[in-house]
């Protein structure tokens, strides 16, 4: 397949479009492990051509432990992408990282189950002991949190990542147990997204969107979080994603 695009963005919670994106034509490729969450979008954006993929589906259709990850990742790569930049909605447990703030984040820690996180899966496929040391890839990091200063958007410079299973949100306890373990930021896609991305030679970094205090966490430690609340702050912190891209991409 003809190459595409060199720099794809996955859509979160919240974030189902890119209304930067220009002149976008849509294909969906079906990969060796069927088909992915829903078309990518491919058009241009600050003067580049860049794929665009809703990880949930475009009508929030698909629930975190359901998501093709593999068929995902291929269809960008296969389509051309060499760089991903992943929007994850997440929820803040530590105190740098409240409603509507961004955060580049730096590690994760996997609590997911079941869910099938490598191209190794099949018989006779090649094994693949890749280095997972900075699930991220530095310079990525780097150079997003290098626009953002360039654009004047605050983005928190490290966060861990905790991956839970979903769908449903966490109990307090459970987050005073990742509080415990080093997680900074709680979300359900970051894994096993991050490793199959790894696997497939793609750099990738975690744009986190911090939607609510995780269980226990905020101001209010009883506050019932609903989705109402969530997608409010989703769409108050998106307003600085699409110029923090923009001032990426231009020079990407």
């Amino acid at each position: 397949m003809n190459d595409l695009f060199d720099i794809a963005i996955i859509g979160g919670t919240g974030v189902y479009a890119l209304a930067d994106l220009a002149n976008a034509e849509a294909h969906q490729p079906v990969t060796p492990y069927g088909k992915p969450s829903g078309p990518v979008r491919v058009g241009e954006m600050a003067g580049k051509r860049v794929g665009f993929l809703a990880r949930h589906g475009e009508g929030h259709s698909i629930p975190p432990h359901k998501i093709n990850y593999r068929a995902n990742l291929t269809a960008l790569k296969a389509l051309g992408a060499k760089q991903v930049i992943a929007l994850n909605t997440v929820g803040g447990i530590t105190e740098a990282f409240g409603p509507r703030v961004l955060a580049c984040a730096d590690q994760v820690i996997d609590y997911t189950w079941g869910r099938i996180s490598t191209l190794s899966e099949e018989p006779g496929s090649d094994v693949l002991h890749v280095d997972f040391g900075d699930p991220y890839t530095p310079s990525l990091r780097q150079s997003l949190l290098a626009a953002a200063s360039r654009a004047g958007i605050p983005l928190v410079d490290h966060g861990c990542y905790g991956a839970t299973q979903g769908p449903r949100l966490e109990t307090r306890a459970e987050i005073a147990r990742m509080r415990r373990d080093g997680c900074d930021l709680v979300g359900m896609t970051g894994m096993p997204e991050a490793g199959l991305a790894r696997e497939l030679g793609l750099d990738y970094a975690c744009l986190a969107i911090v939607a609510n205090w995780a269980a226990g966490c905020g101001p209010t430690p009883d506050e019932v979080i609903t989705m109402e609340d969530v997608l409010a702050n989703v769409h108050a912190a998106t307003a600085h994603v699409t110029p923090l891209l923009n001032t990426w991409l231009a020079s990407a």
